[in-house]
């Protein structure tokens, strides 16, 4: 498949969005190009995703979220710096306003990468055959890329560039398709910094956040010192459940809670972290009924929606065959809360960090026009902008390189990696795990499996001891420990912060290899054997799972 190329290199001064035909299809992508207006090649020039995005008419305009919006929001104003810097497009214009340094004192004068070449994306195939991508610094103005090291490694806009916006604001539009009018989207540093500046735009210190009952550590670690409380909604096999969501909200007794009624949900509906998890799209239906009904605003944090997988078939069962076509990956997909979104109550957060690599520090939110601007509004003072050499490399290797359609098989390689790496941990586990204690789901997406333990039929407990799940849960984890195995207890991860009814033990099987993870999920299966006392008394592991004797 032959990479996409956009090399209409021009100095851009119209910043107008054209108009285009719902819906953008991988075909459209030229048209479409050949429509919008030029990418700009200005230094910190303005861009917005209303440049390269349809219009939508017909769609409706998103709901005004004043209401909920913090004081601390709402008494942002515009960079100065960064406003003055629109005027940068001006032909002729000489600027001696800006803190811009040369970039003839920057000590850089080529980039060089190699990438995988579609459709050989592993990396034998790699380092064999993979394509020499060059940055220089002044390709843009040589009429080589609409992007060099002159533009990307000086001072930019909060949103990030234009010519990374153009990628990414036609990749949501193949993909999701807002259902209404004046959504955009924004660059950020990563979802991290981006749930951060949420909390802030939304929460003031007492608001609850609502999140599933497990959730990611990180995101609680960020609401805690903000003083917003979790908390935490129950799941099932599919993630959150709505109806217990309902039935808090409905009643809800500002007396007995001590705060006002909830109104901002934060959820990673796929592959949740760290229960793995993946809600089905009547789920996310049902959530957003709710969420409508309570008027809810929803944080949708979808690090690992490509991350999707095969079927678990088993063992001995014959693969599921792969997507046959974009087309058919696409809607493979579940469908996300953003492409259900008709009143512009969803802040969905992306990332190129589970796709690409973590290291790039680079993502990005789409949500209505008022809320990306208030964002922005806090990343200009804050985070400034993503990393240039990140956009640059991006912009190579997505738009130059590959094109939609090589991001898009990308994509699907990255579907049946995951899958293999999902098998072989599952497989692990119903080979080496005591089926009398231990259980699991295997998952549909992301990068966890979630172990539950049932602690109840531990020997202390049997036996009428008096001991505490969180005592245990830690007297399991380092026996885990002790065999060699390191895993991630389940109390880290409860949105409460108590250890809940249940035990749970995450594991990732993303980095290691499967040989290590086969080893791990051994060494973790003779520790809850040896915990459990599931041993005769010759040592030997007591029972015979899936005709291995052990």
């Amino acid at each position: 498949m032959s990479p996409h190329s956009a090399l209409d290199v021009v100095a851009a001064t119209d910043t107008q969005a054209a108009t285009f035909v719902d819906r953008l299809s991988l075909n459209g992508v030229a048209a479409r190009r050949s429509k919008a207006p030029a990418v700009s090649t200005g230094l910190a020039t303005y861009a917005s995703s209303d440049m390269f995005k349809s219009p939508g008419h017909g769609k409706p305009k998103a709901k005004r979220w004043d209401q909920i919006l913090t004081q601390e929001s709402h008494s942002r104003e515009f960079s100065s710096l960064k406003a003055a810097s629109q005027l940068l497009k001006t032909p002729g214009l000489i600027s001696l306003g800006g803190g811009l340094p040369s970039s003839t004192v920057f000590p850089f004068e080529s980039l060089q990468v190699k990438v995988p070449k579609p459709p050989h994306f592993s990396e034998p195939e790699t380092k064999d055959s993979g394509l020499l991508v060059q940055a220089g610094k002044h390709d843009a103005a040589e009429g080589k890329s609409l992007y060099d090291i002159h533009i990307a490694f000086n001072y930019g806009q909060a949103t990030g560039s234009a010519q990374l916006l153009r990628f990414v604001t036609e990749h949501t539009e193949i993909v999701h398709h807002p259902p209404y009018q004046d959504w955009q989207w924004t660059l950020n540093v990563g979802s991290t910094a981006a749930f951060e500046m949420a909390l802030r735009t939304f929460c003031t210190r007492g608001d609850y956040l609502m999140t599933e009952e497990y959730s990611f550590c990180t995101a609680l670690e960020t609401a805690s010192p903000l003083g917003v409380r979790c908390l935490g909604i129950k799941m099932d096999e599919e993630g959150l459940l709505p109806s217990h969501m309902d039935d808090l909200l409905t009643n809800w007794s500002v007396s007995e809670r001590g705060a006002k009624k909830p109104f901002l949900l934060y959820t990673v509906p796929t592959g949740q972290n760290p229960t793995g998890a993946t809600q089905s799209a009547q789920r996310r239906r049902e959530l957003y009924a709710v969420a409508q009904k309570h008027d809810l605003y929803i944080l949708e944090d979808e690090p690992y929606y490509f991350l999707q997988m095969q079927p678990y078939t088993g063992p001995n069962a014959p693969d599921v065959p792969p997507p046959s076509s974009h087309d058919a990956f696409l809607e493979a997909l579940v469908p996300s809360l953003l492409s259900m979104d008709t009143d512009g109550r969803v802040m969905r957060m992306d990332s190129f960090s589970k796709v690409i690599a973590p290291g790039m520090r680079t993502g990005w939110i789409t949500a209505s026009a008022q809320i990306v601007e208030r964002i922005v509004r806090h990343a200009e003072v804050t985070t400034q902008m993503p990393s240039g050499l990140s956009q640059l490399v991006l912009f190579k290797l997505l738009d130059e390189t590959w094109g939609h359609a090589g991001y898009l098989d990308w994509l699907i390689w990255m579907r049946l990696e995951y899958t293999r790496k999902r098998d072989n941990i599952v497989i692990a586990c119903e080979r080496f795990l005591p089926r009398e204690v231990a259980s699991w789901v295997a998952p549909e997406a992301g990068m966890f499996h979630w172990i539950k333990v049932d602690w109840r039929k531990h020997p202390l407990i049997r036996r009428g001891e008096e001991v505490r799940l969180l005592e245990l849960e830690e007297k399991i984890w380092r026996a885990g420990v002790d065999s060699g195995v390191l895993t991630a207890k389940g109390s880290w991860f409860r949105a409460e912060g108590d250890g809940g009814e249940d035990m749970f033990f995450r594991t990732t099987f993303a980095a290691a290899g499967e040989k290590d993870v086969m080893e791990a999920v051994e060494r973790f299966g003779k520790g809850l054997r040896v915990e459990f006392g599931l041993l005769e008394q010759n040592g030997e592991v007591n029972g015979e799972v899936n005709g291995h004797k052990y």
